[in-house]
């Protein structure tokens, strides 16, 4: 049995997948993709979805809102080296909450999972107060995209 709160973290169904190439500028001394790179990484796989889904940073905006990243988790699993690709899976997680919550798997040119996390995203105001309430634009969206 799932408690109350775990059933709504469910992802949606609603993914986008982009694949870039990792650049010199993205490996330490050690030849790896620096550890940090990986959430810009889910930044580009959260604007892939955006875009495909009608979802993106300037939609919000214009909505009158903004998302600050309020929390993020990242587990590495294998390294990602220069000259590699890097497939970025981004799924939404459909929540009743007034937030957005994104998973993501990263794989490597083997399709091998190299890393997995989430974030999860607030909603501001123009003023920056925190939005309690699922933005109607938000619901909108969802009954567009078919989650309500």
């Amino acid at each position: 049995m799932k408690k109350r709160r775990e059933q709504f973290y469910e992802e949606s169904g609603l993914t986008e997948s982009v694949t870039i190439p990792v650049r010199f500028s993205e490996v330490d001394s050690l030849g790896i993709v620096w550890h940090g790179h990986y959430i810009l990484y889910f930044e580009q796989g959260r604007e892939a979805f955006g875009k495909t889904y009608g979802i993106d940073y300037r939609t919000v905006q214009k909505a009158g809102y903004t998302t600050p990243v309020v929390k993020s988790t990242c587990e590495h699993k294998l390294p990602l080296r220069y000259g590699d690709s890097a497939r970025i899976l981004t799924s939404y997680v459909d929540t009743p909450a007034a937030k957005m919550m994104f998973r993501f798997k990263v794989y490597n040119n083997q399709d091998e999972l190299v890393c997995q996390g989430e974030t999860v995203q607030v909603f501001l105001d123009q003023a920056q107060n925190l939005v309690l309430s699922v933005p109607e634009f938000v619901q909108e969206w969802k009954r567009k995209v078919g989650l309500l």
